[in-house]
């Protein structure tokens, strides 16, 4: 899936927006040290233009290995057009149980923000980012291997057609398509080239590591678009509080 020709005569920008990395502490884990007390790792992405926010959990809790064109599997987890929702779903959340009374799931914190952009390279679409913050890759940033900048092959599963067992969502679980959309997969496992696809809450997908420098290789200004971003954009983006969501692992690269 991953394409190693640097001809840009074929690329397609299909979307741009902002993106953020966050993750979730395990339970009744308030001081996060490793990918052993994180309970989830989520890919945000924010369309120009538009007012829904897509937030993606990636499986592995890392994105997939560049250089060694690794391959993850996600899925949607909330498509929305409230911001302001989602911030709470990013907060500290809190459940009553029967053993062990009320636990306190901590409130996610940011590990990285900047742009992105949805590339149609041949007959695969790229997913895009630079990061604005951190500025410097800290070891936050280095265990769920966000590079300053990166591409991916990024492929959309069809929910029709089967999986190994104990592999991907449940049937209950996955999107269920409009008819146009079911109709883009054509019948095949994966349909490589519409963003929109994403739209639905339970679309899974493929990503496999492509590009440490999509800049240069798609010839895009996407470095000089995440230096102008501002480092506050997180917080009125997600509605995140600083007095809610620690900020070291975004600005120091710092578990927290």
């Amino acid at each position: 899936m991953a394409d190693d020709s640097k001809n840009t005569d074929d690329i397609e920008v299909l979307e741009e927006g902002t993106i953020y990395f966050a993750f979730r502490p395990k339970v009744e884990t308030h001081d996060p040290s490793g990918l052993k007390d994180v309970e989830r790792f989520s890919m945000i992405l924010v369309p120009s233009g538009r007012k829904s926010v897509r937030m993606a959990i990636i499986g592995r809790k890392r994105l997939p290995e560049i250089d060694s064109h690794e391959r993850e599997w996600g899925f949607i987890e909330t498509v929305g057009k409230d911001p302001k929702k989602l911030g709470q779903d990013l907060a500290e959340q809190h459940q009553d149980t029967k053993t062990r009374g009320e636990r306190t799931y901590p409130a996610y914190r940011p590990a990285g923000q900047g742009v992105y952009a949805f590339v149609q390279k041949g007959r695969n679409m790229h997913l895009t980012y630079a990061l604005s913050d951190p500025e410097k890759p800290g070891e936050v940033q280095k265990a769920f291997n966000i590079a300053p900048e990166g591409s991916f092959a990024l492929s959309v599963k069809n929910p029709e057609k089967g999986q190994p067992r104990a592999a991907g969502l449940s049937d209950e679980d996955k999107a269920d398509y409009p008819k146009s959309k079911q109709e883009e997969f054509e019948g095949r496992r994966f349909a490589p080239t519409d963003p929109s696809l994403l739209d639905y809450e339970g679309a899974e997908f493929v990503m496999v590591g492509a590009r440490r420098d999509p800049e240069e290789d798609y010839d895009l200004d996407i470095e000089e678009k995440a230096d102008k971003m501002s480092d506050e954009r997180i917080f009125r983006h997600l509605h995140m509080a600083k007095t809610r969501n620690p900020v070291e692992p975004l600005f120091d690269g710092k578990w927290a």
